[in-house]
């Protein structure tokens, strides 16, 4: 049977809230699970439901009726390694619910980034929660979808006043992507029929190394000047001694500056569609 409701775990996330609206715009009957539902107030789902992932009884409240279940969650700079996660935990208490449910269908966006653990010694505890996300999911006993994406473009909406900061310099292309026209692959997925598991890489239409990338934005973004900054990594990483949240930063742009990424999404354009949005034209009306 077609998949036709959705629900969405991590809606209101930046990378979540595309992803939402494209699924709605394909005619999907999308429920909003969100701890706050103020937040979601503005997605025009079909229904917001409150949540919280690790609190069973309100997960089964918003979960009920879902033939599928999205799910856009991420290791957060405060978290430690011993955790709770919602990409491990969380995720347990999902698989749980959905197994009652018998919900058809469970997505996830990953990342191809995490592929870098072990890679020249680098060895760190977030990459490891991802790798059992993605293991959790494919033996839920549920079909699966996981899509392993590229970095998006919503990243560059994170910056520091008129600086946009690039700790060390990336080594390598990487294809970053909109991120609503991930929103438009994962509406495509969705109709797919069957029970199999299914995983496609994520990426957009242009190579840039972060700093090519980040010279393209500030040449298109027209609301401000913008200024490019290259601090040391080393300097980051020293911070992260006494900071969590600089030692997490350290590690994920250590990550993103080393990772020998390659295209491999031609199969993915081929099923899912071939992204459209350059990062010059998403510049011109980047927040």
């Amino acid at each position: 049977m077609p998949i036709r409701r959705i629900a969405i775990i991590g809606a209101t996330g930046t990378l979540g809230r595309p992803v939402t609206r494209e699924l709605i715009r394909a005619g999907y009957e999308v429920t909003v699970a969100a701890r706050d539902p103020i937040k979601a107030a503005d997605l025009d789902a079909a229904s917001v439901v409150e949540a919280d992932l690790f609190d069973v009884p309100s997960l089964r409240k918003a979960l009920r009726g879902a033939e599928a279940i999205y799910l856009n969650l991420s290791v957060t700079p405060d978290e430690r390694p011993s955790g709770p996660h919602a990409e491990t935990h969380g995720l347990r208490r999902v698989i749980e619910v959905a197994r009652e449910m018998r919900v058809q269908r469970l997505a996830m966006l990953s990342s191809l980034v995490m592929s870098y653990q072990g890679h020249d010694g680098f060895d760190w505890w977030a990459f490891d929660v991802k790798h059992q996300a993605v293991r959790l999911l494919r033996e839920s006993g549920i079909a699966s979808m996981i899509f392993f994406a590229s970095s998006f473009f919503e990243n560059f909406n994170d910056r520091h006043g008129k600086k946009i900061v690039l700790p060390g310099r990336s080594k390598h292309p990487m294809w970053l992507i909109a991120g609503s026209d991930y929103g438009k692959q994962v509406a495509r997925a969705f109709a797919f029929e069957g029970d199999q598991h299914r995983s496609w890489p994520v990426q957009g239409p242009e190579p840039f190394t972060y700093d090519e990338a980040a010279r393209v934005f500030a040449a298109n973004y027209p609301k401000e000047q913008l200024t490019i900054t290259h601090p040391p990594l080393l300097a980051l990483k020293a911070a992260g001694i006494v900071s969590r949240r600089y030692r997490y930063f350290g590690n994920i742009v250590e990550a993103l500056n080393e990772y020998p990424e390659q295209f491999v999404s031609q199969k993915t354009w081929d099923e899912l569609g071939k992204p459209e949005t350059t990062l010059a034209e998403w510049a011109k009306t980047a927040p």
